[in-house]
């Protein structure tokens, strides 16, 4: 089992930055793809960005490729997503997932696990 809490979603201007943290209980945090996916008001939940167990291997949706950053730290058992120059198209709310071999990495039925969702909000 694992449980995963989101932090860091906040109010910014258009332009800004943000950073969320999922943080992740359990042992074996380090044998799971982690992954982040958005959901708007009124839209169907979409894929962000996700990132293999050691960190090697990462992918993004093309809208934020540039300007989004995904990290983890196994040390920590908690996954980043460095959010930059976020626009009012970003303005969602933000879920992590987890999950041993989600195939593809992008479908988010593919993931077991999820925590709560922060809301992100980028004011124009």
């Amino acid at each position: 089992q694992v449980q995963l809490v989101e932090s860091g979603g906040g109010l910014v201007q258009a332009g800004g930055s943000l950073r969320l943290s999922c943080a992740a209980s359990g042992r074996t945090f380090s044998s799971y793809v982690m992954g982040w996916f958005r959901q708007a008001p009124g839209k169907e939940r979409e894929f962000v960005a996700a990132i293999t167990w050691s960190g090697g291997n990462t992918w993004y949706v093309d809208s934020v490729k540039g300007r989004f950053t995904i990290s983890r730290d196994n040390t920590k058992n908690t996954m980043y997503l460095q959010m930059n120059s976020l626009k009012p198209e970003d303005t969602a709310v933000y879920y992590c997932a987890a999950d041993k071999n989600p195939l593809p990495v992008t479908v988010d039925r593919m993931y077991d696990y999820w925590g709560q969702g922060t809301q992100v909000t980028a004011s124009s």
